[in-house]
């Protein structure tokens, strides 16, 4: 209809009437959707039409509204009564739409609950008809609050200009409430910049504002409608009714509205937000930091999640890869050992049999030669007894052999059993000291100076005697002349019983001592022995709870000691 200003209202009644009347006879439409107030106000101000039946649907109306006068002398004297159009218009079949429906009351209200001392409200209305109708409105609603007195600013009295003159002359405990402002007396338009204007005229009065005008750099607050698109909810009424379900008469939808406050302007006028209605809208709410870089941040937490995700993917296979490269070091290295310690053992192995050959082959080769001499006969009584020595000599040397070996063999299967008893051992030692005494070397003395006189130890005596004999018998083998020591101390803080074989014969080599206690280990491989002796006593120590070890101090031959404890 191309309708500008309210000073051209006269022609929208007979525009609106040659418009429809171009689809009186053929084509004649089965809805009419009619958009924007000036269309609105041109529609429900025809008296006949022939239209009357026809469904509409309207959008971006308010539910209340002026009828267009007929004639006027002057439309800026004009002073229309408001009506509400779906109560008060009758014949017109309004079947849907969406309609504003400003509440004057309730901002009333919230002026004077913010400010108790108003007593004038200036109103702000443009020249254009939502302007006028709007200010109608106000007028009908302002006669529920007899108290207050309303200031019309009409713009179709004014310009941006003139009014800016009169908002600075508003009498004291004065609050402005913004209606529409488009269009001034002189049909210069306005948005934005307008308000600005208004604003700069009277910052310090305060202001409301009923449509939303202004929200953002002026008006405290309102209680306005939550304006949104329309254009596919009204289609799709259009299809309903086109289709014939939409059935009822009418199906208007009213916008709703809510409370809507600027925190800047609050602040500026030191209004607690605290009482402010449950559910308002804020606007110019300071955003924190998070709020305004939010994606940002989000954006980069997930960036960090995925690389720290990514780090550990990685440092578990680097820790994995790792982990397989060092087991298979260490597997490397025990193969190695094993390696060696198979390459040893194999010496040892072959050394052992050599050794147990010799070994074996001597007191046997004694025992089948002088068994033959014995044979023959032809010998005195004399000779034939010295034969009958060497025999047991060498009997009883092939035994000990035997019984070495089936001993440490017993030893690493675990199946050597102990049966423990009370020992008395001063007694004990001196009988083993003893019986070394018929067998001695002519220029060897076998000592022993106990420092009990009774001492009893719980042990396995067998096991105990066949460790000292071996010592000592070690000690005799190395010693051509000088003394062989047999000793025990008490150490009751550490719960031990010491003994020692102390010899003063050649002594062992620091670099060998560490092997004497190896199995098939010989220092001299031609003495005699299958070196499995000092192995055996290691082994035999070591399961009575102990252990054996050579006193480096000592430099005049050999001193072995080993420990027992007291309670076994």
């Amino acid at each position: 209809m191309n309708c500008n200003s309210f000073s051209d209202a006269l022609i929208w009644r007979p525009q609106m009437a040659n418009l429809l009347l171009k689809y009186n006879h053929k084509n004649k439409p089965r809805v009419i959707i009619i958009l924007g107030q000036e269309a609105w106000a041109s529609y429900i101000s025809q008296e006949d039409s022939a239209f009357k039946s026809t469904p509409v649907i309207c959008g971006m109306v308010s539910r209340n509204a002026i009828v267009l006068p007929k004639t006027a002398t002057s439309l800026s004297d004009l002073k229309p009564q408001s009506v509400d159009v779906f109560k008060d218009i009758k014949g017109i079949n309004i079947r849907g739409g969406y309609a504003f429906e400003y509440d004057v009351k309730k901002n009333i209200n919230l002026i004077k609950s913010f400010f108790p001392k108003t007593k004038h409200i200036a109103f702000i209305s443009d020249n254009s008809y939502g302007g006028v109708s709007l200010q109608a409105y106000v007028k009908k609603e302002f006669k529920k609050f007899p108290g207050l007195d309303l200031i019309l600013l009409d713009g179709r009295k004014q310009t941006i200009y003139t009014l800016g003159d009169s908002i600075r002359n508003l009498p004291k405990q004065t609050a402005i409430l913004l209606g529409t402002w488009r269009v001034d007396k002189n049909d210069g338009y306005f948005m934005r910049n307008a308000t600005y204007s208004m604003m700069e005229a009277n910052p310090a009065i305060p202001t409301f504002s009923l449509t939303s005008l202004g929200m953002g750099h002026w008006p405290i607050g309102g209680y306005m409608p939550e304006y949104r698109t329309i254009g596919e909810d009204i289609a799709r009424q259009t299809v309903d009714i086109l289709r014939k379900k939409n059935k009822s008469k009418v199906h208007i939808q009213f916008i709703a509205n809510q409370y809507s406050f600027d925190v800047k302007q609050l602040n500026h006028f030191k209004l607690n937000q605290k009482v402010l209605p449950k559910g308002s809208e804020l606007v110019n709410e300071d955003i924190s930091f998070f709020d305004q870089y939010k994606y940002f941040i989000l954006a980069t937490i997930f960036a960090f999640i995925f690389l720290l995700i990514g780090f550990l993917v990685t440092l578990f296979f680097f820790v994995r890869t790792k982990k397989l490269k060092d087991e298979l070091e260490v597997s490397g290295a025990e193969l190695r050992v094993a390696k060696d310690k198979a390459e040893e053992s194999n010496r040892l192995k072959t050394a052992f049999l050599a050794n147990i050959s010799h070994e074996i082959r001597t007191p046997l080769n004694a025992i089948v030669g002088f068994s033959n001499v014995l044979a023959e006969g032809g010998s005195t009584e004399e000779e034939e007894k010295k034969y009958y020595e060497i025999i047991q000599t060498n009997s009883d040397m092939l035994l000990r052999l035997i019984n070495d070996i089936l001993d440490i063999s017993r030893l690493e299967a675990n199946r050597l059993n102990f049966t423990y008893e009370k020992c008395e051992l001063t007694s004990f030692c001196q009988k083993i000291i003893n019986a070394f005494e018929h067998s001695k070397k002519r220029n060897v003395k076998y000592v022993f100076s106990p420092s009990y006189k009774f001492f009893e130890l719980n042990t396995d005596a067998d096991r105990l005697k066949q460790i000292l004999l071996n010592l000592l018998s070690n000690a005799s083998k190395f010693t051509d002349e000088g003394i062989i020591t047999l000793d025990f101390t008490v150490n009751e803080k550490q719960n031990m019983v010491y003994f020692s074989v102390t010899d003063t014969g050649c002594g062992i080599p620091l670099d060998k001592q560490t092997l004497v206690f190896d199995r098939f280990e010989k220092l001299d491989e031609y003495a005699q022995g299958t070196g499995l002796g000092l192995s055996i006593c290691k082994l035999t120590i070591q399961k009575l709870g102990g252990d054996i070890w050579i006193d480096h101090d000592y430099k005049d031959g050999s001193r072995f000691v080993f420990s027992h404890p007291l309670n076994s």
